[in-house]
């Protein structure tokens, strides 16, 4: 899912001129200091969508005609363009205060396209150097940087350097959140693809928990599952759809897949060898080439494992290559997980790269 940075124009990308806070004129331009270097950082380096959103008062007036707004607007536009910084969509409200104008921030009426869509506003920003840009933050459901020489209580960060906010943004982690009730589980998952491999997992199947925990491990990726499914009837359901949940989550987590290295891939334990390669090409895909010669694992049926990977791979829309051979049937569905939570650390991890691993531009 797609984050967004809703940047504020004036007093945020450009200087508010003190006088009467009006950027009508070329004489009044001066550009935030800092804001080409660490913004262009920002759109070359990390996973957001740049919209703009400003307000402008009474833009259209006689009191403050077009003809001296966008000359100058134009001017900033192409200014951040020519430093490989584009705005994917420029939003701006023309009324007045005193209007209430539900497209005025901190309304949300200009944004409700970004609201009902696809869009993960969890993880996304909101830019701005006053206080109905925090609101605006608020009113959306996402998180606000306040960029001022004071304080804000409410926002995740208060500064008044671009470069802080560079490195506020590229210091957050890649989480995601997913809610799955039907009328036969209720699944919640937390996702934390750069973590340190802490895990709370609870789905009613002891050895189900165990093999999750070793994603969580090997991986070192956060995981928190709780699961409550149907088990008085079988343990299909359960298992089923905690992988749809999983997968859907590592989807959610790694967004564009901006600058990861995509792929991954063996791990031997004891008497088993496990083979697990992966790719995050958007392109689910399973070969499961493992014989197993028990009813079941633990409390776990063992045709419920192809089925659990299965249903990852079509939900994270990733390709899963798993292969395992020896005598112990614990040993080696165990070598499988442990497997994949190294394929899978492998292939979320971050390169100095920062394009999209594809010829095609896009996974």
């Amino acid at each position: 899912m797609q984050k967004i940075l809703f940047i504020d124009r004036d007093g945020t990308l450009v200087i508010e001129p003190p006088d009467d806070f009006q950027l009508d004129s070329f004489e009044k331009l001066e550009f935030y200091p800092g804001v080409f270097q660490n913004l262009a950082r920002i759109a070359k380096e990390l996973d957001y969508k740049l919209v703009m959103v400003t307000n402008q008062d009474g833009l259209g007036t006689t009191s403050f005609p077009e003809e001296d707004f966008w000359p100058v607007h134009e001017k900033i536009i192409r200014a951040f363009k020519n430093e490989g910084i584009e705005f994917s969509e420029i939003l701006i409200d023309k009324s007045f205060p005193e209007d209430k104008s539900p497209y005025r921030k901190p309304g949300t009426a200009m944004l409700k396209h970004y609201i009902s869509g696809d869009y993960d506003l969890e993880n996304s920003f909101v830019i701005g150097d006053r206080a109905t840009d925090v609101e605006l933050a608020q009113n959306l459901g996402c998180k606000s940087i306040f960029l001022s020489k004071t304080q804000h209580k409410d926002a995740s960060l208060s500064t008044n350097s671009w470069e802080d906010v560079y490195k506020h943004l590229a210091a957050q982690a890649r989480t995601a959140k997913v809610a799955r009730k039907t009328s036969e589980t209720n699944i919640s998952i937390e996702l934390n693809l750069d973590g340190t491999g802490k895990s709370r997992i609870s789905t009613g199947l002891g050895f189900f928990d165990h093999m999750l925990e070793q994603i969580a491990r090997h991986g070192n990726i956060d995981i928190l599952i709780k699961v409550k499914g149907d088990l008085h009837i079988d343990e299909h359901h359960t298992i089923e759809d905690t992988a749809i949940a999983l997968g859907e989550a590592f989807l959610k987590a790694l967004g564009s897949k901006k600058g990861i290295e995509r792929y991954g891939f063996m791990l031997p334990m004891d008497d088993c060898l496990a083979q697990v390669a992966i790719d995050f090409g958007g392109r689910p895909w399973l070969v499961w080439e493992v014989d197993l010669r028990r009813e079941m694992i633990g409390d776990v049926p063992a045709e419920m494992f192809m089925h659990f990977f299965k249903s990852f791979s079509d939900n994270a829309k990733c390709n899963l290559n798993i292969k395992a051979e020896g005598q112990n049937e614990h040993h080696k569905i165990e070598a499988v997980f442990k497997a994949f939570a190294k394929a899978l650390k492998m292939a979320v991890a971050k390169t100095n790269n920062y394009s999209i691993p594809s010829t095609k531009g896009i996974l």
